[in-house]
């Protein structure tokens, strides 16, 4: 996730970002390199392959491990840690260099468009067949045509039980609460934050009116002083060490950081959190796609799709694999949220060109001092 994870779990701004920074641009176009080595058969010849692009710490190595010793393919692996970075190498490569990506929703449906996944025959996958159809045929991607759901979660408020009462948390409003000023860790994921805000300012986190995007910006504006950074790969250490008491957290973070530091609570805000789902994908011009298939089938294998759920503590879409965990996990609402928890929750969706209205106001709260 992510991890995100992972993100954190959101534009292709970073993509013309890179363009225009010929240090960086070069720096990717060296993995990009590697990634196509990878991707070609005449490099190594004779070896079964499939090259995983994914978030940080979503897959155990253990089950990476079983699947090369049951099907003989190798598993070449590589993360990101946001669905930007991850868009703009997809898009470089031309949807070429990996066999199978795990993108967030909203991004499956920028890859589609720029015509960078191919259509997934699902008679080879038989496993789908365990996947809630609940997470199945949504906006993003209609009848499933080009992804299969991984993993789903929630973006909530995290908090430290010794330092804030538990009546004092309940909305995303909370956070401009003087009290927490400097003691907050805030995520730098575009859509989460600009989605958290619009939430928070009584709008839906997937508007395309400018008038409430400017209304997300002045609550951002007025909760920037109180953040201590903005940085959504360090949520989850600065709220296990101390050194933020409150924030905007994926839900499967949160209960890893909680194993660490059980004084971290957390709520689902009432104003809606934020929801995402991960799906497996297969680019355009991914190399081995058969063996592509057989990974993904594997990972929808009830007990496998388990194993990770147990790892990484993140909701999965999987029926057949809720019913193996532990009678603790199963019972956890925040691992597996149910309608009291999810009251006005949204999924993150698609906002076709307002994307660029999201981009300039995050930009412009990120200029602030």
């Amino acid at each position: 996730m992510l991890q995100r994870l992972v993100s954190l779990r959101h534009s292709a701004a970073i993509f013309f970002f890179f363009c225009l920074v010929p240090a960086l641009l070069h720096a990717l176009a060296g993995e990009v390199s590697q990634a196509q080595a990878a991707g070609n058969p005449g490099k190594n010849s004779g070896k079964k392959r499939v090259i995983v692009y994914n978030w940080s710490e979503y897959i155990p190595q253990s089950v990476l491990n079983d699947f090369t010793k049951e099907t003989g393919i190798k598993v070449v692996y590589s993360t990101f840690e946001s669905n930007e970075a991850m868009y703009a190498r997809v898009k470089l490569l031309r949807g070429k260099g990996y066999d199978v990506v795990i993108p967030s929703s909203y991004f499956v449906d920028l890859l589609r468009r720029d015509k960078l996944l191919k259509e997934l025959d699902h008679s080879k996958i038989p496993n789908l067949v365990h996947i809630d159809p609940k997470r199945l045929d949504q906006e993003y991607d209609p009848g499933n045509t080009y992804s299969i759901p991984y993993m789903w979660g929630a973006l909530g408020l995290a908090y430290n039980s010794r330092h804030i009462s538990e009546d004092a948390v309940a909305r995303w409003a909370d956070l401009l609460k003087p009290e927490f000023k400097g003691k907050i860790i805030f995520t730098d994921d575009l859509r989460d934050a600009m989605g958290l805000a619009l939430r928070a300012s009584g709008f839906s986190s997937n508007t395309k009116e400018v008038g409430e995007l400017e209304l997300a910006f002045d609550f951002l504006s007025k909760l920037k002083p109180s953040v201590r950074v903005f940085d959504v790969t360090a949520v989850k250490q600065a709220l296990i060490s101390e050194e933020a008491w409150i924030g905007p957290i994926w839900n499967g973070d949160y209960l890893v950081a909680k194993e660490e530091n059980p004084a971290l609570k957390y709520v689902f805000p009432r104003e809606g959190a934020l929801l995402w789902i991960d799906g497996f994908v297969i680019p355009a011009g991914a190399a081995h796609v058969d063996n592509a298939y057989t990974f993904i089938n594997y990972m929808l294998r009830p007990d496998v799709a388990a194993r990770c759920v147990r790892e990484y503590k993140y909701s999965s879409p999987n029926l057949a694999a809720i019913k193996l965990l532990p009678d603790d996990l199963r019972g956890d609402p925040v691992l597996l949220p149910g309608d009291a928890e999810l009251q006005n929750a949204e999924f993150t969706t698609v906002v076709g060109n307002a994307l660029r209205e999201y981009e300039k106001y995050w930009e412009q709260v990120k200029a602030l001092r």
